[in-house]
């Protein structure tokens, strides 16, 4: 079921819900706010706190927060979206030798161009789903001795020929360029919402970081179709549950298409396919990002680095149930160089961050990953990606 409401008066920005039942949750409300509001810088016209609320915060009453709020009227945003998204059936198609010979990056283990197979779901290669990366703001990110000191988090920009797939290397940097700038705008009223909740935040503290990054990357998604649909697709069948365990990551919605012939699909034939979520009371609650809106997701180290004000939320992809149907989506990774200190608010305790997490079983406490205050955020990664191994082989 879905509900639009919009509301506009003197002291309040446009309001939208999107009303999703499920069979679990009942309903359950996305928060979608007007990109002219985020443009602007916090005021009493443009205070985005209920929906900064609603989406991300730790003390909402209401209802879970879902960890993701949705902005609609991008400029410019849904025809870089088609323009871009069907290229990845093409590029997902090229022959195997050619990818694996000439866009695969074996030193940044995988992080620029293409990787498939080279990632495990659960204890196993994980075939289910292609993957390019890339860098939309820069091909060659950081210094020389970034590079060198760091190839997985500076790696080089990697692209199919022109002749291959054309035009998309402009169309990759146009979206994922356009993603990171309105997730920058996002961002300083995060700030704001935070400051109003724990007064020795410094103003701007997540814009500051975020608007000067040049880490972006983008990770192009291609589903292939599911060997097993008949038999029903697992909740996290294309991709596992986890957290996000960065900073920001700006989502570009999916499509949905006909792996044989490449035809874009109106949308998913199977209703229960794509995003969903985990909230406060470990309810699994589906997520739809409306086709002309972008989202922004929270990750683990805003929640560390706000003390718990606000929380990153548990997520995986289910598979369509449906012969021959891929899925394309688009997330772009925004954060910090590895070397950034993860480091709470004067006055706070660790008690006081990992509490704020939304508990559940299906992804590894924040405590056995954050392990002191000031850990930089590259040790940070490091332990997680390793917990997570260790998590998928587990009873739990």
């Amino acid at each position: 079921i879905i509900i639009h409401i919009s509301r506009r008066d003197n002291d309040q920005p446009p309001l939208y819900f999107n009303f999703i039942m499920t069979s679990k949750a009942g309903y359950q409300e996305i928060a979608i706010v007007d990109y002219n509001d985020v443009v602007q810088d916090h005021s009493k016209e443009h205070n985005l706190g209920h929906f900064m609320e609603q989406a991300f915060g730790a003390s909402s009453k209401d209802a879970s927060p879902l960890g993701v709020i949705a902005i609609r009227n991008v400029p410019g945003f849904v025809e870089a979206k088609r323009q871009f998204f069907p290229m990845a059936h093409k590029l997902a198609h090229l022959p195997k030798d050619y990818l694996e010979n000439n866009l695969t990056d074996p030193e940044s283990l995988y992080n620029a161009g293409w990787s498939h197979g080279k990632e495990k779901l659960g204890d196993q290669p994980d075939f289910a789903k292609g993957s390019f990366y890339f860098n939309p703001l820069t091909d060659m990110p950081g210094s020389e001795e970034d590079r060198k000191k760091y190839p997985v988090s500076y790696p080089c920009n990697l692209w199919p020929e022109e002749s291959k797939v054309p035009g998309f290397e402009k169309a990759a940097k146009h979206l994922g360029k356009l993603m990171k700038d309105v997730t920058a705008h996002l961002s300083k009223h995060i700030d704001a919402y935070v400051n109003g909740k724990v007064p020795d935040y410094a103003a701007n503290t997540l814009f500051a970081e975020i608007d000067a990054t040049e880490k972006a990357k983008g990770r192009l998604l291609y589903y292939f179709p599911l060997d097993d649909y008949k038999t029903g697709a697992s909740e996290d069948s294309w991709i596992g549950w986890h957290n996000d365990s960065g900073f920001l990551t700006a989502l570009a919605g999916d499509m949905y298409i006909d792996d044989a012939t490449g035809e874009i699909l109106e949308k998913s034939p199977d209703p229960s396919a794509g995003l969903y979520v985990v909230g406060r009371n470990d309810e699994v609650i589906q997520v739809n990002i409306p086709s002309d809106c972008m989202a922004v997701q929270l990750g683990e180290c805003v929640q560390i680095m706000t003390g718990g004000a606000v929380v990153a939320t548990p997520h995986c992809v289910r598979g369509a149930a449906a012969n021959g149907v891929s899925r394309i989506s688009l997330p772009c990774f925004i954060d910090t160089p590895p070397v950034f200190p993860l480091t709470m608010p004067p006055g706070f305790t660790r008690e006081q961050v990992v509490s704020s997490a939304l508990g559940s079983s299906r992804v590894p406490p924040l405590e056995t990953r954050w392990t002191e205050d000031g850990q930089t955020f590259g040790d940070f990664l490091g332990k997680t990606f390793a917990m997570y191994y260790e998590w998928s082989q587990s009873d739990k």
